[in-house]
Parts: structure tokens; C-alpha cells; sequence
């Protein structure tokens, strides 16, 4: 095996679960040159990576067009494995324009049927349940016969802003999501912060999180809001600073997964965003109805909104994150 691509455009949470197949390829077949295709958008996770050889970008919303382009660009690149791990129409169209012959092709399932089963008629023949993200990454490439079983890797990027010092040791809390219907309130994080009061804070989020604002002001002494401050890269870099991660069902639960992190994720409505690794363990609440969404779209049936998560009471995740620290 000498030459191998990945593809997976989207999204942080997948991309960074998918990154657990980095190793063990290339414990399997050291002296491969690994590449990967990823959304434009997305590159900042992966850049300078040391397993991995060549990041290949897309612009997001490129055309079909663009696509047969860039796969006529590699070409000459003579892959022998290429590994879809993302299943959509774009990874499809590419992987038939690369041609039809010259390499092996490895798909992860997404296992369409089984969801719609699930979420329409609540029938669950998922065989992997619940649903952990990086064993469903590595199960594929176990037809190549190497030992592609999860394990937490120390993060590719090391942190080196001037603050480092000032954010080490804290707990790191993301109270935002991409879907509103993931996000554990706003009040509830204010007083998981008031709950632990011998304890210092960091606060992650994007440009748009302007909620977070408030929750900082709750104890702006413990508490250092660096939501929209940092790239997507430099977030997830520090995330490896922290004590203990506390986090909706996002990509930087994820991070702290894959990187040994202690961490927290809440989970909701959702069904797919459950850890992997036993640093990171999960609180949900049992619902006839939930999960009832694969990412956090959709309606919620119950008299109170977002009861799945509105019954995850602060004192009850205060006192796992004592336990975890203790």
C-alpha cells in the first residue's frame, strides 16, 4: 500500500471522529502517504497533522464541475485504497470520477435504513448501540486486517497563544450546538458555574454564540469567555488544556475524546454524537421519545421544550464533575 484517501468534507464533529483511522493506517502500512479530502471550511481541524501527508480542499457549495476538476488533478496521485468515509452524493460523484478500476474502494455505511427505521417507526436494529461515532469509522477498514480498535491519541496541534498559562487546569464549558434543540439552557450553565464555586472556567464558542456573553457575566472573576476570539483550529487546540470538558453534543466533545480528555457530553434529542473512549462518559435522560432527531433538527412533542435536556439539572452534572475531578 502506498498511496491512501480519506474523504470526509464535513462536518467537526465527524471529521474530527474519523481522525481516529489516522493511526492505526498507518501502523498498518507505514510507509503509505495518506491524503485526505475535506471542505474548505473545514481544513483548519486537519492542517499539519504528522500522519497525515497531503490535505486536499474543496470549496464548500463547489459544483460538480469543480468536483471532476480536482478528481482529474488526482489522478496522477494513483491512490490504492480510498477510504469514503463520508457517503453522500459529492463523495459518490468523486470516487467514480477518479475511475472505475486501479484502487480499492472502502465505503462507511450510513446506515440509512436503520435510521429510518429508528427515528419513523422506533425500531432500533442498530447493532452498535448507543451509537459511538469513532467505532463506527473504524469498523469498515477491518476487512485490511489491522488492529483498527478505538484509542485516544494525543492532539496533532499543541497550543501556543501567550494565554497559555492562564487558561491550563480550567474546566472548559461549550454551551452552544449547530441545532438550538441541543443546547442545555443558558440559565442551566450560569448556575452549574455558581454551583462550583472553587472552580475556574473557560468558554468556547463561535462568532455568532452571543449568548455565551451572558453566562460569562455570572462570575466574570472564574470565568474566561473566549467564544468567537478563536479559529475553529486554535479551539480545538485548546481544548487540550483543559481540566474537564462539559459540552452539548458538538465536535469538541468529540476532541476531548479522541485527545484523552476527561469531559462531560449532555446529550439530548440526538442519537449520534455518544463518546467512544472512557474519558468522556454522557448524561441523558430516558425519554419514550428521545433520541428523536440523528443531529438536533426537528420538533419536540413534549408540553415542556427540550424535556430531555431541561431534566438534566445542574446540580446533577455539578455533582459528576466533582466526582470526575475528585
Amino acid at each position: 500500500m502506498k498511496k491512501i484517501l480519506i474523504i470526509r468534507f464535513s462536518s467537526f464533529g465527524d471529521i474530527v471522529q474519523c481522525m481516529s483511522v489516522l493511526k492505526p493506517l498507518k501502523e498498518k502500512y507505514p510507509q503509505a502517504k495518506i491524503h485526505w479530502l475535506v471542505r474548505e471550511d473545514m481544513q483548519g481541524v486537519l492542517e499539519e497533522h504528522p500522519l497525515m501527508d497531503r490535505l486536499i480542499s474543496f470549496p464548500k457549495g463547489g459544483s460538480l464541475l469543480k468536483l471532476w476538476k480536482l478528481s482529474q488533478e488526482l489522478q496522477s496521485e494513483s491512490y490504492d485504497l480510498i477510504y469514503d468515509a463520508h457517503s453522500n452524493l459529492r463523495s459518490f460523484f468523486m470516487t467514480h470520477f477518479l475511475g472505475f478500476s486501479g484502487f480499492r474502494l472502502i465505503k462507511r455505511s450510513k446506515q440509512r435504513l436503520e435510521r429510518f427505521l429508528y427515528f419513523s417507526f422506533h425500531q432500533n436494529l442498530f447493532s452498535n448501540w448507543p451509537f459511538r461515532g469513532i467505532e463506527s469509522y473504524l469498523k469498515p477498514l477491518r476487512v485490511l486486517e489491522g488492529d483498527f480498535s478505538s484509542t485516544v491519541m494525543p492532539w496533532h496541534q499543541p497550543y501556543s497563544r501567550e494565554d497559555i498559562d492562564e487558561l491550563r487546569g480550567r474546566i472548559f464549558l461549550i454551551p452552544s450546538a449547530a441545532w438550538e434543540m441541543k443546547r442545555w439552557p443558558v440559565d442551566y450553565w450560569k448556575e452549574l458555574i455558581l454551583k462550583l464555586k472553587d472552580q475556574k472556567f473557560v468558554l468556547l464558542g463561535g462568532p455568532g454564540d452571543s449568548f455565551i456573553q451572558e453566562i460569562s457575566k455570572v462570575a466574570p472573576d472564574r470565568v474566561i469567555d473566549l467564544s468567537g476570539k478563536l479559529s475553529l483550529k486554535e479551539s480545538t487546540q485548546s481544548i487540550q488544556l483543559a481540566s474537564l470538558v462539559v459540552s452539548n453534543d458538538t465536535g469538541f466533545i468529540h476532541v476531548a475524546d479522541i485527545s484523552g480528555i476527561k469531559g462531560i457530553s449532555l446529550i439530548g434529542p440526538t442519537a449520534f454524537g455518544y463518546p467512544t473512549n472512557p474519558n468522556v462518559t454522557f448524561m441523558s435522560t430516558e425519554l419514550e421519545c428521545r433520541p428523536c432527531s440523528k443531529d438536533g433538527r426537528g420538533k419536540c412533542i413534549q408540553s415542556v421544550y427540550k424535556k430531555c435536556l431541561i431534566d438534566l439539572k445542574p446540580e446533577l452534572v455539578a455533582q459528576k464533575v466533582r466526582s470526575i475531578l475528585n
